[in-house]
C-alpha cells in the first residue's frame, strides 16, 4: 500500500527518471515503452525522451524526444517534440494528472489532428521499489 508523502505530493518536485508506456486509440498498434528524465523549475517543466522506434525506417532504432511544459498543481501540460521522425510527425501534446504522492502522472496524448491515446509514467525508483517488494512476496 503506498503512503501519500503528507499531503506534499502536489507540490513535490517532477525532476528525476521515470518509465512510461503510451497506447495507442483501440488495437492500432502495440503499447510503446519509454524512459524519460524529467527537470522542474517552478512551474516550468523540461526533459528528454527515449523509446525504441516501432515501425518506420527507424523501427528498432532509440529515437529521442525533449519536453517543454508546465505544471499547475496536479495537472501537467507538455509538448514532446521529437529529434527525428520525418516520415510521421514531429510533436505530440500531452495533458496529465500527478497522483496524490507524485510518483505517477497519467494521462492523454494527442496529434493534433490526428489521432490521440493514454498515458502512463512512473518514477524509476517507485518501480524499482515494487519490482523489490514482488521479489520479496514470492521468496
Amino acid at each position: 500500500m503506498r503512503r501519500a508523502l503528507s499531503g506534499k505530493g502536489a507540490r513535490a518536485s517532477l525532476s528525476g527518471a521515470w518509465s512510461g508506456v503510451y497506447s495507442f486509440p483501440g488495437d492500432a498498434q502495440r503499447p510503446v515503452a519509454f524512459s524519460a528524465d524529467l527537470k522542474q523549475a517552478g512551474a516550468w517543466i523540461v526533459g528528454t525522451t527515449a523509446e525504441v522506434a516501432e515501425r518506420g525506417d527507424a523501427r528498432g532504432a532509440t529515437i529521442s524526444a525533449t519536453l517543454q511544459g508546465r505544471r499547475d498543481g496536479r495537472r501537467v501540460t507538455w509538448l514532446k517534440l521529437y529529434d527525428r521522425l520525418p516520415q510521421f510527425y514531429n510533436e505530440v501534446a500531452y495533458v496529465g494528472q500527478i497522483n496524490e504522492d507524485a510518483t505517477e502522472i497519467s494521462g492523454q496524448w494527442s496529434i493534433p489532428g490526428n489521432w490521440s491515446g493514454a498515458f502512463l509514467m512512473i518514477r524509476t525508483s517507485t518501480l524499482t521499489l515494487a519490482r523489490r517488494r514482488v521479489t520479496v512476496e514470492r521468496l
